[in-house]
């Protein structure tokens, strides 16, 4: 693996790692709230201090998050990218870029799960008037 196929790799795990702080701080607690589990949340909260930690910055989660994700996009898709001519390595470089885009797919769909139950699912349900 050559060193720029490692370091998209890292950044696409970085991502992955920040978009899943995002399902954690926000989108779980709303949903389990949700489905009436508040109990759980509580107990979550009490068992994992840091959750709580992670919901009052959540703005900054998210940017950071997203901009890891868009980080990640452009070293996965950016112009002028190729492997190597040499058979094998051109297989493994072809590999590498298989699970990089499957792990920025996952990171991405992940965030905007996180994204719509931390700022769009109570706004919908208010002018939607749901209670």
């Amino acid at each position: 693996m050559n060193g720029e196929t490692k370091i998209d790799t890292t950044v696409n795990w970085l991502a992955l790692f920040a978009t899943t702080g995002t399902l954690v701080c926000c989108a779980i607690p709303i949903m389990l709230v949700t489905l009436g589990m508040g109990a759980t949340v509580a107990a979550l909260t009490s068992n994992f201090p840091l959750l709580i930690t992670l919901s009052q910055y959540k703005t900054t989660v998210f940017t950071a998050s997203g901009l890891l994700l868009g980080l990640s996009g452009w070293l996965l898709y950016r112009p002028g990218r190729a492997c190597p001519t040499d058979p094998s390595l051109a297989e493994y470089c072809n590999r590498a870029q298989l699970w990089n885009r499957r792990l920025l797919w996952s990171s991405a769909i992940a965030w905007g799960i996180g994204f719509f139950a931390a700022y769009l699912a109570l706004p919908l349900r208010l002018a939607l008037g749901v209670t």
